[in-house]
């Protein structure tokens, strides 16, 4: 049993010393974690609370705590405890009126949600009021972006969708021998715009410049077709999109065409 006034008795493991000794040597780690280890590595030693506190040029009962800390709770005790702080000023039904307001849809005209919106919208229900830089904070803990939009396609749902395109993907891996295979499709009004003023190069530290406004020429529409054979690339600038400019494409370049297509635009 110890007796009053005696330093509690640190015993370390080998494991424990070694990680306690690199944490002394890290140049990231914290100055008040570096001190503890400081501490503990010395009463491990054997030193006097009062040798380790002049050492160290910290006070005694410092020295006392820690020590203490350590042989009670081990490495963990050498973390600092947590603090009860300040009561949650917008708790759980707060953010979850915020949840609700930017997982919804926006009121017209408004196309997304805006910090300031929402702020607006929740005010008068669980609060009296918040502030956008507040909804920013919550939303931004809860990892929830509704001021950022990505487009995307529901895909119809074809039941046989998978079935066709695995046999598509198996043809264009393995083409039979002899046999011509292209991928062909169309783009239609694509904008024609050239620059007003040419670019510049880049520089050293610089990213290349290019000029910000341009000249519209109106529209075009293209017919590309890919080799799967040989990866050639057959384009052409078409008037009409029809069955007529499809099918005098393929006979312009040679590609034979099959007794049957699947169902397309063209």
């Amino acid at each position: 049993m110890r007796e009053a006034g005696q330093a509690v008795a640190v015993e370390l493991q080998e494991s424990v010393r070694q990680a306690l000794v690199r944490l002394v040597a890290s140049v990231k780690a914290q100055v008040k974690q570096v001190l503890r280890a400081k501490i503990v590595l010395a009463a491990a030693d054997g030193e006097a609370n009062g040798a380790i506190a002049r050492e160290l040029e910290v006070s005694v009962n410092t020295v006392r705590k820690w020590r203490g800390r350590f042989a009670a709770a081990g490495v963990e005790g050498l973390k600092d405890a947590k603090r009860a702080g300040r009561p949650r000023r917008y708790g759980p039904q707060a953010r979850m009126a915020i949840v609700a307001v930017a997982t919804s849809s926006p009121p017209h005209p408004e196309s997304t949600w805006s910090h300031r919106t929402i702020a607006k919208q929740v005010a008068g229900t669980v609060f009296a009021a918040i502030s956008a830089s507040q909804v920013g904070r919550i939303l931004a803990d809860l990892d929830l972006k509704p001021h950022r939009v990505r487009g995307w396609l529901t895909r119809r749902d074809t039941p046989d969708f998978w079935e066709r395109a695995a046999d598509i993907c198996n043809l264009y891996r393995e083409p039979p021998k002899g046999a011509v295979v292209v991928s062909i499709d169309e783009k239609t009004a694509i904008a024609a715009r050239s620059r007003r003023h040419p670019g510049k190069p880049t520089a050293p530290g610089k990213s290349a410049l290019e000029e910000f406004e341009y000249r519209r020429h109106g529209t075009a529409s293209l017919v590309a077709a890919l080799d799967v054979n040989t990866g050639e690339v057959l384009t052409e600038t078409i008037a009409r999109n029809n069955a007529v400019t499809f099918t005098g494409f393929l006979d312009r370049h040679g590609i034979p065409r099959h007794k049957s297509w699947r169902p397309a635009s063209s």
